[in-house]
């Protein structure tokens, strides 16, 4: 029986999840605060965090961002009554798995919690216009010295091995497809994470900078994540000598 946790300060919105969760058969705990939402973690095993944007204290941005730093990566689906391509970004960016907007339907929460808790076919749950799974990248890719592992959601470098949320796994996995040639900025924000509009990309360029510190041994001179003046980036697996 997988356990999650719901945080949500609405009462009524956080009840009626917990009595059609448990109907479904998951184990349900209830915190209505940012704050008890990060205790709540800390104290116990979650399977999965279905979290408001809007709560009282922490919301949901700074809980993400505390949880990931604190090495807690259990899938989190972010619930958000502000569906701007700015903050969808930044849920993604803070460190959650998936957004889903309110009002929402309880058969689609269901299928989008079902689909993060089934972490090792993460590219089989991607939004609607988002990337879906490249299949002439293997679940397993290594490159000079270092293992990106899909199903895993791991990449293994320089010694060390880095857990990785879904949206860093979706970039370098489109990263990789692109087979070494230059990708836009607006490509990756429409076909990685499936934001149509018109909005700031620097997010972008903050996913970037992390992962050239797992991958890259300098990652101020990177040979593998490439900036591509005027257009975005592009993935040399061999490196840029």
């Amino acid at each position: 029986m997988s356990r999650v946790l719901v945080v949500e300060d609405e009462a009524h919105i956080a009840e009626g999840l917990r009595f059609n969760l448990e109907a479904e058969g998951f184990s349900v705990a209830v915190v209505g605060d940012g704050v008890d939402a990060v205790d709540a973690v800390n104290a116990e095993h979650f399977d999965a965090v279905i979290l408001d944007v809007m709560l009282p204290r922490k919301d949901g941005f700074t809980v993400a961002t505390e949880l990931r730093a604190g090495g807690h990566f259990l899938p989190i689906l972010m619930l958000t009554s502000r569906s701007r391509a700015e903050d969808v970004l930044k849920g993604f960016e803070a460190g959650a798995d998936d957004y889903l907007p309110k009002p929402f339907e309880l058969k689609i929460l269901l299928a989008r919690l079902r689909g993060l808790l089934r972490r090792g076919g993460w590219q089989q749950t991607a939004r609607p216009g988002a990337a879906t799974a490249t299949p002439d990248v293997p679940e397993v890719f290594e490159f000079a010295g270092r293992r990106l592992d899909f199903g895993a959601m791991e990449l293994s470098a320089k010694n060390r091995t880095h857990r990785l949320t879904r949206m860093e796994c979706e970039l370098l996995r489109y990263l990789v497809a692109s087979g070494g040639k230059a990708v836009s900025r607006k490509a990756i924000l429409e076909e990685v994470w499936g934001v149509q509009e018109s909005t700031d990309t620097r997010p972008i360029d903050n996913f970037i900078v992390r992962l050239r510190r797992y991958i890259e041994e300098s990652p101020s001179s990177p040979r593998f994540l490439i900036t591509v003046r005027g257009v975005g980036y592009k993935f040399v697996p061999l490196g840029d000598n």
